[in-house]
């Protein structure tokens, strides 16, 4: 601990001294009693001022939660000196908050006491926080001295963000040869009826269809739609993003992303991530609950960085764009660099589907005429934006802060479906 001279000690120390000086100078020995009470205060105070040596470490029941739950962290302390006054402060990072009264906290220990303090925490925003160090201050019980210290003590805190209630996804338009919950639209062994055909050598009799065959005389069998699952390829922009008090396009993606990570998982269809901005990641398509904390954890490490090099598409690995799988990108269109990598993947004749997480939302109201022209502007290059991607076949959604994620799946699924109609 660093030692620190506190003002009281140079005021009492300033008295005595005045005193003393006055009684030599003036030859009055009575002033010495006025500075007597003083000098007896500083002998006393200094002689019971003692070191501290204190030992603190920081638990949580869980290093895990969700955006918006409370989080309680316990604070232990073992006192190898006594401590008057001890002030204890805990830094939180950015997006987590204190839910009560109890940081910072001023207490007092026994010699040898120990004693365990508890902070509820508020996870106000999702990522990978760490809490800590913890800045600790103690007094000597007269106040004239003060110690101060940081103590290392840490505890990571993984904040996932809060999901959406889905209960459609988008629909892609071929799937896998791996069973799963999607009806494909070819015909196998299935429990979705198809069509019926006649019966060839080697089908199964249960699959005959007697009432058709019986009218036609003649064996006719049934056919059926298989379950299957499908791939799906996540992919987040993070090139850029608009941010307007302490919320941004970036946090409703970020949510939007997990939410349907979670929601295919759940149908044990293989999702992969793509996060497509200054810092390139990429998870391959995989199954079950590991791989979604897999993606959740990427999530998490997600950020804006400025970076002026021009990404292709051509940098992502092939495995992590299967064939056939569909890519659901989640962009607030912002940078030229991921706007023409969604075209790129679209001429490559991947099924994709873009929702476009709207910065307008985002953004402060223009006040005079000029600005008001420039952002009547920039709305329409907007529109333009997404009319070049529908003109490609390209299905797209704006997606404003307040509206349910559902809604914009849905409008996307009938654009797709009126697309298929119209294409076909």
């Amino acid at each position: 601990m660093t030692r620190w001279a506190r003002p009281k000690l140079g005021a009492y120390i300033g008295l005595a001294a005045f005193g003393l000086l006055a009684a030599l100078v003036s030859g009055r020995p009575e002033l010495v009693a006025v500075t007597a009470p003083f000098l007896l205060a500083l002998g006393v105070g200094l002689a019971l001022a003692e070191r501290p040596r204190l030992h603190l470490r920081l638990e949580a029941d869980s290093e895990r939660a969700l955006e918006g739950e409370d989080v309680v962290v316990r604070l232990e302390l073992h006192a190898e000196t006594a401590a008057d006054r001890l002030e204890l402060y805990v830094r939180l990072p950015d997006g987590i908050d204190t839910a009560d009264e109890g940081n910072p906290t001023t207490i007092r220990l026994a010699r040898g006491e120990r004693r365990t303090l508890e902070l509820r925490l508020h996870a106000r925003r999702w990522g990978g926080h760490v809490l800590g160090p913890v800045y600790v201050r103690a007094r000597d019980p007269l106040g004239f001295l003060s110690w101060e210290a940081t103590y290392d003590a840490r505890l990571p805190l993984r904040v996932y963000p809060r999901e959406h209630e889905l209960r459609r996804l988008l629909r892609p338009h071929e799937t896998q040869v791996f069973a799963g919950n999607e009806v494909s639209r070819r015909t196998g062994e299935g429990i979705e009826f198809a069509d019926v055909r006649q019966f060839a050598h080697g089908d199964l009799v249960r699959r005959i269809n007697w009432r058709a065959s019986a009218r036609r005389g003649e064996l006719w069998v049934n056919e059926s739609h298989p379950e299957r699952n499908v791939d799906v390829i996540l992919f987040l922009d993070s090139f850029a993003e608009a941010r307007l008090g302490g919320e941004g396009t970036l946090d409703e993606a970020v949510r939007a992303t997990a939410s349907l990570a979670a929601a295919y998982i759940e149908r044990r269809d293989r999702v992969g991530l793509i996060s497509f901005g200054g810092i390139l990641r990429w998870l391959l398509p995989g199954m079950g609950v590991l791989q979604l904390y897999r993606i959740l954890d990427a999530l998490l490490d997600t950020e804006v960085v400025l970076s002026y090099y021009w990404k292709e598409i051509d940098v992502i690995p092939r495995r992590t764009l299967p064939p056939s799988a569909l890519v659901i990108a989640l962009t607030p269109l912002l940078d030229g660099r991921s706007v023409n990598a969604l075209l790129d993947l679209r001429a490559r004749g991947f099924d994709l589907a873009v929702v476009d997480v709207s910065p307008v939302p985002f953004t402060r109201a223009p006040k005079g005429e000029l600005d008001r022209l420039a952002y009547r502007i920039w709305k329409l290059r907007r529109d333009a934006l997404r009319a070049r991607y529908e003109r490609a076949g390209v299905a797209v959604a704006e997606w404003r802060a307040g509206v349910p994620l559902q809604v914009v799946l849905e409008e996307v699924s009938e654009f797709r479906r009126y697309a298929r109609r119209s294409f076909a």
